[in-house]
């Protein structure tokens, strides 16, 4: 947005429904506060699938708020959540104010509101009912949540709808002394609680207890209604002491001061100063956005695991709803460096999961591991972890777990369960069996819509695999690690040297011709996945040497990664994005819109093209993330793509995660500082970086020239300096230092 969102005219023009206490606490802050760059609505319209939601919440915590309507092109709201269970997979307890008779009429209607009275911040929400004249707020706990309401003055009529999302047994039940109790069950097994108590007296209006729809009504005396309540996923009685231990106290304002303090301690993290204001704002609402997932479920030493649908008593927060092929690419990298005891307790928490469940898990969510995508990517976050020095969790039982789910578990996409034939190609013959075009699949296990994806898997697989012997290795345990190291070259069987792309074979080994940029049904998935042959290429990252040899040296390596770039898409968008609706920020073939394409434009640095990695990155960055509301070039998943925001703003990029080490790109601001644990703090300054100055000319750490366009993870977290000396032009003389 071209304004901060503080002061824009809806805190004006909300004067007469807000109070002057939540005014100030919104209007007053110090206007330079990290915070005052958040705003929540970039990205909230998509370009083609799922946009980002104006979450609030308290970082990486249970309660997640958004109000329910279609998107942010909707001007109607359908119902407040109580909390979002999970990442755009449902929520639960929903409540809607009603000036007037809450009849069945009123329950079915829309409330419209002006999107200029709305006011987005990740700790606080309000927004102006138009027909009704009725101000909603809001405010996160951590297991808590708080709504005000401000009703009009008239005469009578005065309520609260309160309802359900889920289908199966539901019931709310009001209870003296203005208490609410209700139970929503989830995912048709999952019972959530809910308690919570009225600030004015409250009365049964329609419906009656113990059934899933009711209406509260106050007294036509009571223009403002503060709703605090609690959730538990183990039971009632939990629902009740989180609402005692936490809010029970505890003023609306209270809470959303409580909330924004929470939210400028983790946002105070990370330090920038330059770069223009759009910058900022896209930078410092990336970041709010890499504190949305994984949450933690834990209550009071204790959480309930949809993985054996048991309460375990745990003294260490459990964690879920994380998607780990789009979180383990940046989300995990950036958390290891802010705060890797909190990435600790994740891992910890997915090692849990495997003791629960028999698979180490890839989308584990509320309910269990929710299958989707491809590949085991939380076997690279455990090396990754264990190589960047995190501890404080079981390596074993996480090397167990892998090794499981690389021997036993099916690498078909959207499955769990034990391996089918196809699996067995691969671990014979090295790589997942493709089937021809028109040919009938005969393995009833492929998922009808999700196909194979068998290059996909394969290369996905091989860098899984590669996860698995190294980490085999750092553990000595000798014999898995010469097992499966020939499996990371597992890509090498699906590169078609004369098509110079990697291509489908079937399970007898021929060739399968395809055109890779449009065959392979919707999405590709015969063969990839959301992406064409053209973002597959450069899917090694465990290997990128190894992908440069394939490719004829490093000279052919750069043209072919220029080519990717400027290749035409040979058909209409309307046809390209029929087939590809992922592929969505496009350059050329390349599709900054999908998780896959992240590491793409870093490649040039391992082949002696810095300044190229440089131009790509500024040019991205400033094309596709915009601080508006198209600002997310694709489905921005919870953190996932906001951390490539991050670590690209800041000047450099875990380009394979598993290797300890970062790849420098070119840095937006002209100063990044980072707290680290112990009171350290890492630093980078760009001198004269600018708009146009993103070129580097030259490079020193800690004042010692650095040799090459990569530092360590032991480097940063060490505290230190990396100077950038930037300039209008590429520093070709500074990419010849290097190599």
């Amino acid at each position: 947005m071209k304004r901060s969102i503080w002061r824009n005219s809806s805190l004006l023009l909300l004067t007469s429904v807000i109070s002057l206490s939540t005014q100030a606490a919104v209007r007053d802050s110090i206007p330079d506060r990290n915070t005052d760059m958040i705003d929540p609505r970039i990205g909230n319209v998509g370009q083609l699938l799922e946009p980002t939601r104006p979450t609030v919440q308290l970082p990486n915590q249970l309660i997640r708020f958004t109000p329910q309507r279609k998107d942010y092109m909707d001007d109607q709201i359908d119902n407040f959540p109580l909390t979002i269970v999970s990442h755009r997979m449902g929520q639960v307890f929903s409540v809607k104010p009603v000036a007037g008779t809450p009849d069945k009429a009123a329950r079915n209607r829309r409330m419209a509101y002006d999107h200029d009275l709305e006011i987005n911040r990740p700790w606080y929400y309000s927004t102006w009912l138009l027909d009704d004249q009725i101000n909603v707020e809001f405010a996160a706990g951590r297991k808590t949540g708080c709504y005000r309401f401000r009703f009009p003055q008239q005469p009578s009529g005065r309520s609260l709808l309160f309802g359900v999302y889920n289908g199966g047994a539901s019931s709310y039940n009001l209870l003296p002394n203005n208490i609410i109790k209700g139970v929503e069950t989830y995912h048709d097994d999952i019972k959530v609680y809910m308690y919570g108590v009225f600030s004015q007296q409250a009365t049964l209006e329609s419906g009656s207890n113990g059934t899933a729809e009711i209406a509260v009504g106050f007294p036509a005396s009571a223009s403002e209604v503060v709703f605090r309540y609690a959730i538990s996923y183990i039971s009632p009685e939990e629902a009740e002491q989180h609402f005692r231990e936490e809010i029970s106290h505890t003023s609306f304002d209270e809470v959303v001061a409580a909330g924004k303090a929470a939210w400028d301690k983790v946002m105070d993290q990370i330090n920038v100063k330059g770069g223009t204001p759009a910058q900022r704002r896209s930078f410092y609402t990336a970041l709010y956005r890499c504190y949305e997932r994984a949450v933690d479920i834990s209550e009071d030493g204790k959480y309930y695991s949809g993985f054996d649908k048991q309460i375990h008593a745990d003294n260490r927060p459990f964690y879920v709803d994380d998607w780990s092929w789009d979180t383990y690419l940046a989300l995990h990298p950036l958390r290891m460096i802010l705060d890797p005891a909190k990435e600790e307790d994740m891992l910890n928490s997915y090692v849990h999961m495997y003791e629960q469940s028999g698979w180490m898990p890839t989308f584990p969510v509320l309910f269990g591991d929710h299958a989707c995508m491809n590949g085991f990517h939380s076997s690279v976050i455990m090396l990754d972890a264990w190589r960047k020095g995190l501890r404080r969790f079981n390596i074993e039982t996480a090397y167990e777990g892998m090794r499981k789910n690389a021997t036993e578990a099916t690498m078909l996409p959207w499955r769990n369960g034990p391996k089918t034939s196809l699996d067995d190609v691969y671990r014979s013959k090295g790589y997942f069996p493709a089937l021809h075009p028109g040919e009938k699949e005969t393995v009833a296990e492929v998922h009808s819509f999700e196909k194979r994806q068998a290059v996909a898997v394969t290369l996905g697989g091989a860098y899984d695999d590669w996860a698995v012997a190294e980490l085999a290795g750092e553990l000595n345990k000798k014999a898995d690690q010469q097992r499966f190291a020939p499996r990371a070259k597992n890509y090498q069987h699906l590169w078609n040297a004369e098509k110079q792309f990697f291509m489908p074979k079937d399970a007898d080994g021929n060739w399968i011709n395809i055109n890779v940029k449009f065959d392979g049904g919707l999405g590709g998935r015969d063969y990839y996945d959301e992406n064409n042959g053209w973002t597959y290429l450069w899917q090694v990252q465990h290997d990128i040497p190894g992908l440069i040899t394939l490719m004829g040296g490093k000279q052919a390596f750069v043209k072919r990664l220029d080519q990717l770039f400027r290749e035409s898409l040979d058909m209409s968008r309307y046809n390209f994005w029929n087939k590809f609706p992922d592929a969505t920020g496009l350059v050329g073939q390349f599709s900054m819109g999908n998780e896959p394409s992240f590491h793409i434009p870093y490649l040039y640095n391992y082949a002696g093209a810095p300044w190229k990695t440089q131009q790509r990155i500024r040019f991205l960055l400033d094309t596709w993330f915009k601080d508006n509301v198209f600002g997310i070039p694709g489905d921005e998943d919870g953190g996932g793509m906001s951390a490539f925001v991050v670590f690209s703003s800041m000047g450099f990029y875990p380009v394979t995660p598993g290797i300890p080490e970062y790849t420098i790109g070119s840095p937006v601001f002209e100063h990044v500082t980072i707290a680290l644990p112990d009171n350290r703090q890492f630093t980078i300054i760009a001198h004269d970086c600018s708009v146009v100055n993103k070129y580097i000319q030259q490079a020193k750490f800690n004042g010692q020239p650095l040799s090459k366009p990569f530092f360590t993870h032991q480097q940063l977290m060490n505290g230190g300096t990396l100077e950038l000396f930037m300039g209008p032009k590429p520093g070709e003389a500074f990419a010849a230092s290097l190599f």
